[in-house]
């Protein structure tokens, strides 16, 4: 036997041995056109923990701007005469420093920024530097450095500053570094011999998203923009709360100009004390404003969560601790005035507000929730004062109501047939569960009340056993689940991972969806499903069964998970196909009821896999698993396909018609 003849015989073997597989079969019901699928299904919820806003996605490198930590120089280390002051310019931010000179003129006056986890610097590229100040004809040298380097010099990059005025006056230079280093500091000297005073030192880099001054972090918002999201959830989560009513998030302390937005700490500052970052506050300077203007720019819609008038129950069990329902009137005025800055004509109070940072166009708010992961009567006793009023003023907007911190039990019993009660428009479902949670959820929305709320999978994540970070295991568990929210999609009508950023020297919690230090970022497995799903949303499901029925991993499905939807911009259908068994199989998948003047024709095949699947991407390894996309071509109505172990694929088949 020659060679020719070998490599043919054993190819003709392995084709043989690929069919004599059992043969799983799909149908496609080609020709129902059924449930349209919501822009929103899938988007992101965006929360400030593991330094996910400042340090994070907000690019301000400088911690404690404003010296308004409660430990005034938090962030700073001094040298020389340095003095904090209270009576500064923003009435929100009144503390500054006052910078005298030494006693001697060898020695030196200044002040020094550690930023979070360190600044991180790229060789050539520009940073603006700003500082409010004041001083008589007086001069500060300012300066990025290593203070690790074991060159001649620690600086990177430097650069002199005037200060021309007795009054308060914004200053700005830019510096450019010698080199790239992902934890330089920031460093100021006195150089003159007289006093001046500074106020919100700040630092961006120029090239933030969309070139904005006040800008964010250009890498992870092209990450956001990359999945296509529907909806963009915001501010969070537990800090919506508060571990008390005073430390709340307050939409009203983060408009404005963003010198004046006061200091919140942080919730994810002390709530894991195995992970605890003292350090840890929300300068506001990522506000709602900056929010919805990041909604816009990702295409979604936005959708912000208002606290209720319920601290965290977790931390507060006295009735002492919440707002009195009797007393919630200034509560629903911020959720009354939230709608009108975010929608409201230019001579209204907050519609002005709005233009006057820059957006005079409303942002078209559709979406409001109400509360986070409240339980117990406590919760929609509140809820209906909200809903009584919003219903009155504002009829066009959508409520969100919560089912409590659990995917099921007494709490999510009870609450669903209140929110039904309250009429809210959608029920915000968080389950952050296990592998055989996932595995075992692929027909959860299948007996749904089709005709109560809605349901917004506003938090959910895989977490593995044993395993917090993000294996490609619990990726293609998320990914197998969706097809059981995308088969329901007149139930669900939106989806958003969580927790979404995670700094890899601050995290509280894991997984996440984009993990980030310094300089880089990194789209873990998680992501990729998003992704996947995000752009191959398809307009309208189409039935897809087995044996007659879904496919949603059910005991004799041979470990398989299905959906189908029909995708009008592409006049294309799209099949998504997920075998979460550790054995390959062999797909047949008939497109049934396909008019006579329509056919398939070729496509693509996107599959997502890991032999290992612990594995995950890293910071190192940014690609080390990433979709592969190949050709496929139908025989007629049916494509025949070869489906990898642990893999989850994408078909997606264009219609021709004569």
């Amino acid at each position: 036997m020659n060679l020719r003849t070998a490599l043919a015989t054993a190819l003709a073997m392995a084709a043989a041995a690929a069919y004599a597989q059992p043969v799983d079969r799909m149908v496609v019901e080609a020709g129902k056109i059924g449930t349209e699928i919501r822009p929103t299904m899938y988007g992101h919820f965006f929360e400030d923990i593991n330094y996910g806003a400042d340090g994070g996605l907000y690019a301000e490198m400088v911690k404690n701007r404003s010296f308004e930590f409660p430990q005034r120089l938090m962030g700073w280390k001094t040298f020389g005469n340095v003095a904090v002051e209270d009576d500064g310019p923003f009435d929100r931010n009144p503390h500054y420093v006052r910078l005298t000179p030494p006693d001697h003129p060898h020695m030196a006056t200044g002040i020094e920024n550690e930023g979070f986890f360190g600044m991180g610097v790229v060789q050539g590229s520009e940073y603006r530097f700003t500082v409010w100040a004041r001083g008589k004809a007086q001069s500060i040298r300012v300066e990025l450095v290593d203070n690790a380097s074991m060159e001649e010099t620690q600086t990177l990059a430097g650069a002199d500053l005037t200060i021309d005025s007795e009054e308060w006056k914004k200053y700005e230079l830019r510096l450019t570094p010698a080199r790239t280093l992902d934890k330089a500091h920031l460093r100021i000297f006195l150089t003159s011999g007289g006093t001046v005073d500074l106020e919100h030192v700040s630092l961006f880099p120029v090239d933030t998203w969309k070139g904005r001054e006040n800008g964010l972090r250009k890498d992870l918002v092209q990450a956001l923009a990359d999945t296509r999201p529907g909806v963009f959830r915001f501010p969070g989560g537990c800090i919506v709360e508060g571990t008390n009513i005073e430390t709340r998030y307050n939409w009203k302390n983060s408009v404005g100009p963003v010198e004046n937005r006061p200091l919140n700490i942080n919730r994810w500052q002390y709530t894991f004390r195995h992970r605890f970052f003292p350090d840890y506050y929300q300068s506001y300077g990522m506000g709602f404003y900056e929010l919805f203007l990041l909604a816009e720019d990702i295409g979604a819609e936005p959708l912000p969560i208002l606290n209720c008038g319920l601290a965290c129950q977790y931390q507060n069990d006295s009735p002492e601790a919440h707002v009195a329902v009797c007393d919630l009137d200034p509560y629903i005025d911020d959720a009354l005035d939230l709608i009108e800055f975010a929608n409201g004509a230019t001579d209204t109070e907050w519609g002005a507000l709005r233009a006057q940072m820059g957006h005079p166009e409303p942002f078209n708010l559709k979406y409001i929730g109400i509360g986070n992961e409240q339980w117990g009567p406590e919760y929609p006793e509140r809820l209906e004062r909200f809903v009584e009023v919003l219903r009155k003023a504002h009829p066009e907007i959508m409520i969100i109501g919560s089912s409590g911190p659990n995917s099921e039990g007494p709490d999510f019993d009870y609450l669903w047939p209140e929110m039904r009660r309250l009429k809210v428009d959608l029920v915000d479902e968080h389950f952050y569960r296990p592998e055989r949670w996932f595995l075992a959820s692929g027909s959860r929305y299948d007996n749904y009340d089709r005709k109560g709320p809605k349901v917004f999978a506003g938090e959910y994540a895989c977490h593995g056993a044993g395993k917090k970070w993000n294996h490609f295991n619990a990726a293609l568990l998320e990914a197998a689940f969706l097809t059981g929210v995308e088969r329901n999609a007149d139930v669900v009508h939106m989806a958003t991972y969580a927790p979404l950023l995670a700094h890899v020297e601050g995290w509280q919690w894991r997984p996440d969806l984009i993990w980030f230090d310094n300089l880089r970022s990194v789209r873990s497995c998680s992501w990729h499903v998003q992704y996947l799903y995000g752009n191959n949303k398809g307009t309208n499901v189409v039935p897809l069964t087995m044996a007659g029925r879904p496919v949603s991993g059910q005991q004799d499905q041979n470990g398989l998970f299905a959906s189908a939807v029909w995708d009008e911009p592409s006049q294309s259908y799209i099949v998504k196909v997920v075998n979460v068994s550790d054995a390959p199989r062999t797909l047949e998948i008939a497109f049934e009821g396909l008019k006579r003047s329509a056919s398939l024709t070729a496509g693509t095949c996107t599959t997502f896999h890991s032999d290992d699947p612990d594995a995950d991407n890293t910071l190192d390894r940014p690609d080390r698993i990433v979709p592969v996309q190949s050709a496929v071509t139908p025989d007629g109505n049916t494509l025949r396909a070869a489906l990898g172990a642990r893999t989850f694929a994408i078909y997606r088949l264009p219609v021709e018609r004569k």
